[in-house]
């Protein structure tokens, strides 16, 4: 349970000044290193005019970021989100992470430090904005004072405050101090979007430099004097326990440190390195209590699943118009199945995490997608008050969902670490113990039926979902009347104009534990839907796109980001020979999609993607940029997917291991892709899951065009189809 107390601001800034001699709280602890340095590194900072911006006497600003960096941008987008307001010199700007320990002290000032989503920028960009302002105001009234002027006389613009009448100037850092004196002001104005200058600009990343030089100390590189090192295996089916570990057997080696048991884990302390402790992981007989779910299988998991499609009822999470006197009245039935198997997220960067416990105090450096979670959970296993727990905020190496709502690896590692108090403990997995014990995407099997009238019209369309829970894995209180929200997304929201819909949904939930796979429901649900709308405008004799048109006439922001990619893509303009194309459209996190693939199938079999056109309106773009980077990245995440994707479970268990058995995209198997930004403007919504959310449909209905033969199951290498 996470505790917290309210210091206010002047309190704050008093008791700040007393520890380091400036405006900020050193957090120390005595024999941690990284935590001397960044001790160091609090004391030559300038004043804090607001808790995101620190004015140095040189004029550079330093911007703090609350989000996690895991590869999205956001490490520079929600930094030009405040300097836009601030009216600084971005030149002159750096960002460092929040401090999550501050946040708690400070009664949450920096109000959300989860990652997920593509929230980052869609959630925080008003408040950041309104603190970027909101200390320019301050900065302003400061050098007013000084001058002894009206504040509405001056402005700020490129980190200088000038006088109207006087011309008089000053730079930001020679006020900063006096300005950090100030009450903040509430509620002031922001910008019109005509007068961005930073906002929509092309801007260089933060993180890219360190990152492509090697120097970017991600949490699996924490190094601590007296560090040791735990591997860990885990149960093997999903539930079990375990029953024995045989310590005696390998406790008097050199450098074990302790074997350390756990209700379904088992973690081997070692000195020296991760490799001396997975070593002896392997050489300590374990057994295992594997129980009942040791019985399932795929096979099973799919007789289950269709148990959830053959029900008689099933809880409904949309109902227009009379869907049975629209069946009874069709002049033609299309109906059609599809699934999508469980997926791991695979990240590059294994689950690990470093706990120091020291003299009543806690240090953690951890991948994660949520510091403040990271803390909570911490305090709650080495049950040491949350305010004396610092988690140290670094960039991690992918996490598309996986470190966000389940931390498994945070709770492992700091019950490890209390059962060695005053050593520091780096749990590191296995990239098998990685891919076999994740938190899946959810496997899902959907049965869809339409009605076409007599002039191909649809009149009717009904959806039965049977689709594995996230909600209820993690957050059972969200389902309401049976419904996952998550799950039925892409359904339940649909913009297309049927006159008649009923679409139900069949909980099946299995002993696999399921997770948010980036872009979650709207990496599968989009293949089922948009796969079946294109069988029915083949069914109809209309074009896809055109077909597509006329069903989101109503719907503008959908059909104009369909009309952008499809412009883009020259849809109307004939293909060379061989050469075949399929479309698709999706709205999800509060942007709109679409998607226009090119493909080519020999007559062996070979799929080559010639080209993908992928259309984006999230509304405003902060850094294009970023945004360009997110869609591509988006790609080589969906086509690892769409190409190989499929965990499978045997025994109980999944079956594959690693990167030879789950394989990721190569660079050489990346197509050409075209991004088309189309911001409509308005509103702020999500890029970093989106532009997912049409790939697979999108490839899927080209290669029908190609071949004549419909992809009703992913991945496509159970399709007679190899990559080319």
């Amino acid at each position: 349970m996470v505790s917290s107390r309210s210091l206010s601001r002047r309190a704050f800034l008093v008791r700040s000044a007393a520890v380091s001699g400036g405006l900020m709280v050193g957090v120390c602890f005595p024999k941690a290193v990284l935590a001397k340095k960044a001790q160091k590194a609090a004391a030559a900072l300038g004043p804090e005019v607001t808790a995101w911006v620190l004015v140095n006497p040189d004029d550079t600003i330093l911007i703090r970021v609350a989000r996690t960096e895991m590869g999205q941008g956001s490490f520079t987008g929600l930094p030009m989100l405040i300097a836009e307001e601030l009216a600084c010199d971005w030149k002159q700007v750096r960002a460092e992470y929040a401090s999550t320990t501050e946040h708690l002290r400070r009664d949450r000032i920096y109000k959300d430090m989860l990652t997920g989503g593509s929230r980052s920028i869609r959630d925080s960009h008003e408040y950041l904005r309104k603190a970027g302002a909101a200390a320019r105001t301050m900065l302003i009234t400061a050098a007013a004072q000084k001058w002894g002027v009206p504040p509405a006389e001056c402005t700020a613009a490129s980190g200088v405050i000038t006088h109207g009448s006087s011309k008089r100037t000053v730079k930001f850092g020679a006020v900063a101090s006096d300005a950090a004196k100030l009450d903040i002001p509430q509620d002031v104005p922001l910008k019109d979007s005509r007068e961005w200058k930073l906002i929509g600009q092309p801007v260089a990343r933060f993180d890219i430099p360190d990152k492509v030089t090697g120097k970017t100390a991600f949490a699996i590189d924490t190094q601590l004097p007296g560090l040791v090192y735990a591997a860990i295996a885990q149960c093997p089916v999903f539930g079990g326990t375990l029953k024995s570990a045989a310590a005696d057997k390998i406790s008097s080696k050199p450098g074990i440190v302790k074997v350390v048991p756990m209700d379904n884990a088992v973690a081997v302390v070692a000195e020296g390195s991760w490799w001396h402790a997975q070593q002896a992981l392997k050489e300590l007989p374990i057994e295992w209590n594997l129980g009942d779910n040791a019985k399932v299988s795929s096979a099973s998991i799919m007789e289950f699943l269709r148990g959830g499609i053959t029900a008689k009822e099933a809880p409904v999470s949309r109902q227009e118009g009379d869907i049975d006197k629209a069946f009874t009245a069709a002049a033609k039935v299309v109906e059609a199945e599809y699934y999508a198997p469980y997926l791991e997220h695979a990240t590059m960067e294994p689950q690990n995490c470093t706990v120091y416990i020291l003299d009543g105090r806690v240090e953690v450096w951890a991948p994660s997608q949520n510091s403040e979670a990271t803390a909570a959970l911490t305090a709650e296993v080495t049950e040491i008050p949350v305010s004396k727990v610092e988690v140290h905020k670094v960039h991690i190496g992918g996490g598309f969902g996986r470190r966000g709502l389940v931390l498994d690896f945070v709770r492992q590692a700091a019950t490890i670490a209390k059962a060695v108090p005053g050593k520091p403990v780096k749990l590191i997995w296995s990239r098998e113990e990685d891919i076999q014990h994740g938190y899946y995407r959810p496997v899902a099997l959907v049965k869809m039926r339409a009605a076409l009238d007599a002039t191909n019209q649809p009149t009717a369309w009904y959806v039965r979902q049977a689709d594995q829970s996230i909600f209820n894995a993690v957050r059972p209180e969200a389902i309401k009347n049976g419904i996952d929200s998550i799950g039925v997304r892409t359904f339940s929201d649909a913009p297309y104009a049927f006159p008649n819909i009923r679409m139900e949904y069949a909980m099946r939930n299995t002993h696999v534990p399921p997770g948010p796979w980036r872009a979650v429901a709207h990496t599968h649900n989009p293949f089922f839907r948009e796969c079946f709308i294109d069988e029915l405008a083949v069914t109809a004799g209309q074009d896809p796109y055109q077909f597509r048109r006329k069903l989101l006439a109503k719907a503008t922001r959908d059909l104009g980001v369909l009309d952008a990619v499809a412009k883009a893509a020259n849809w109307e303009k004939a293909l060379p020979a061989g050469v075949h194309r399929g479309i698709a459209v999706q709205d999800a996190y509060g942007s709109y999609t679409a998607a226009v693939a090119e493909v080519s199938v020999s007559d062996k079999g070979e799929l080559k993607i010639q080209r993908l056109v992928i259309g984006l309106d999230s509304g405003y773009v902060v850094n294009p940029d970023s945004v360009r980077a997110q869609v591509e990245g988006c790609v080589v995440y969906g086509l690892t997917a769409i190409l190989y994707g499929e965990i499978t479970i045997k025994e109980g268990r999944v079956e594959q291991s690693n990167f030879h058995d789950y394989p990721m995209m190569r660079i050489a198997e990346m197509p050409k892709v075209e991004v088309v930004l189309a911001p409509t403007g308005g509103f702020w919504g999500g890029a970093g899951e989106p532009p997912l959310a049409p790939l697979a449909p999108a490839i899927c209905n080209a290669i029908f065009a190609a071949t004549g033969k419909r992809i009703r199951s992913l991945p496509l290498k159970h399709h007679d189809l190899r990559k080319a």
